[in-house]
């Protein structure tokens, strides 16, 4: 393999993984063209991926999720398993509820991108990612309550996985199952926006998540959250 391009110092590295030619050169394109945002690579497939990642060190992946060898998920899954800090993972798709989203969450991705979201959309992606943020978009998320709504073995009460939580910091939680960013979770309960950083940062680390979308994910399975509430 080749090696990488020049990276400047505390620029985003980016890795592209699609089966698409086309695609992997317009993202490549567009993402080089910002300041701040580099692309280390490219990759046709999810085989092999553990070894493109190892060599290309990206802080940010962004993986299509159906290829025709290794898919997305499979490929994710293999990314977020690597020892140490794994890089980020955006998965690519084309459909607005996609089969794989909620296995990808569960995973670990830190959220979902449809291809043909306006190229700002993309920059935007990547750099909140980068930053420890998550993605879901609102078609996304009406898919994962959607999903939710239709599950009869959902608990009827929180878990005790829960248990370690305040009540603030469970109200924190809904509201950020419902979508809010932190500004308006702030608004809704009378906070500072710095503290309910604070109580979303005392709730991953307690439940051992990776990012918000995990937490989204967490308040549905663990019953905090039901569809239609």
């Amino acid at each position: 393999m080749p090696p990488g391009p020049d990276v400047a110092e505390g620029s985003i590295r980016v890795l592209i993984v699609d089966d698409q030619s086309m695609i992997r050169a317009g993202f490549a394109a567009l993402l080089d063209a910002h300041e701040g945002i580099t692309v280390v690579g490219t990759a046709d497939d999810g085989a092999g991926i553990t070894e493109v990642v190892r060599h290309t060190q990206p802080d940010v992946v962004l993986m299509d999720i159906r290829m025709p060898k290794v898919n997305g998920l499979d490929a994710a899954r293999a990314i977020l398993g690597m020892p140490g800090i794994p890089p980020k993972v955006i998965m690519l798709t084309t459909f607005d509820a996609d089969e794989y989203v909620f296995s990808a969450l569960r995973a670990g991705a830190s959220g979902f991108l449809l291809k043909d979201s306006p190229p700002e959309e993309l920059t935007h992606a990547v750099r909140m990612v980068a930053a420890g943020e998550a993605l879901l978009s609102p078609k996304i998320t009406r898919a994962l309550i959607a999903d939710y709504a239709t599950r009869p073995t959902l608990p009827s009460s929180p878990d005790a996985t829960l248990s370690t939580l305040t009540e603030r910091e469970l109200d924190v939680m809904k509201l950020v199952a419902a979508g809010q960013s932190n500004a308006e979770i702030a608004a809704d309960l009378v906070l500072a926006e710095q503290t309910v950083k604070t109580h979303v940062s005392r709730i991953l680390n307690k439940l051992d998540l990776r990012d918000r979308t995990q937490m989204v994910v967490c308040a549905y399975e663990s019953g905090l959250v039901r569809a239609g509430r």
